[in-house]
């Protein structure tokens, strides 16, 4: 009789693996977290810049929609007019990493992507569309797990979309960071300011790592300008941001102030 307990006890053991296994997959199915790509195009000229435009507006995003993407965000730098490398951003959100792996399929299946992006895709080696192409992956924070439209009345021309890139040191320093942001209440923060975020997430595959990104959205510069006055002078954040737990947990900094191009989404 006193067998019994043992064999109970030895198949717990056995099946545990099992059991916390599917507890993983369970977690990861109902894991509300979104996932965002975000391509950079870097380029000299207009002639580029009419091109990508056309493949974007064109081709994919109207192909992305028809796969349910519904907010795709163009972008572009308000430094293009002055400077020789001029940016052009392309973020798209997704629930899953499943679903970035089949956005090719998809795209290769679509015979109305590939007629309308012709142009940008058969471009002759020594007349590309773009000088450079860049991709960075992101994961949602926990407690800005979805993307936000922005709640913005101005023209497109006038809008000022803020992307911030904080690299930290190292890897422990970076978690702090994102800490620091989430149950340090660095978001809750930059909510009661109404900096109209449209997210906030964690880089994990893209040229400079360990960072974190996040992107603010405003009427205007005027309106930038008065919300980062009133952040800095905040009790809050300068109670938080003297904490000594959250000390020298970013060490680069990287600040792009763009619009939205016509067909963006938002």
């Amino acid at each position: 009789m006193k067998k019994k307990p043992l064999r109970l006890i030895s198949k717990i053991f056995i099946l545990l693996p099992l059991l916390l296994y599917c507890l993983f997959l369970y977690a990861r199915k109902n894991d509300s977290r979104e996932y965002y790509q975000i391509t950079v195009y870097h380029f000299k000229s207009a002639a580029q810049e009419k091109i990508i435009d056309s493949y974007l507006q064109n081709a994919l995003l109207p192909a992305l929609h028809k796969t349910n993407i519904s907010k795709i965000g163009v972008f572009k730098a308000l430094s293009n007019d002055t400077a020789a490398d001029k940016l052009l951003y392309v973020f798209v959100p997704v629930k899953s990493l499943d679903e970035i792996s089949k956005i090719n399929d998809k795209l290769n299946a679509d015979a109305a992507y590939q007629t309308a992006g012709s142009e940008y895709m058969n471009a002759a080696y020594n007349a590309s569309p773009y000088t450079r192409m860049e991709t960075i992956l992101l994961y949602a924070f926990p407690l800005a797990p979805a993307m936000n439209s922005p709640r913005l009345h101005a023209a497109n021309k006038d809008r000022v979309y803020e992307l911030r890139s904080y690299e930290s040191a190292t890897e422990k320093l970076h978690v702090n960071k994102v800490q620091m942001f989430n149950q340090g209440g660095e978001i809750d923060l930059f909510k009661r300011l109404s900096f109209n975020a449209i997210f906030y997430a964690q880089v994990i595959a893209g040229s400079r790592m360990p960072n974190l990104m996040y992107m603010t959205s405003f009427e205007n510069m005027q309106e930038r300008e008065a919300h980062w006055k009133a952040f800095d002078a905040d009790p809050t954040w300068k109670k938080l941001s003297a904490m000594p737990e959250y000390q020298n947990n970013v060490s680069h900094i990287d600040i792009v102030f763009l619009h939205p191009a016509d067909y963006s989404d938002f």
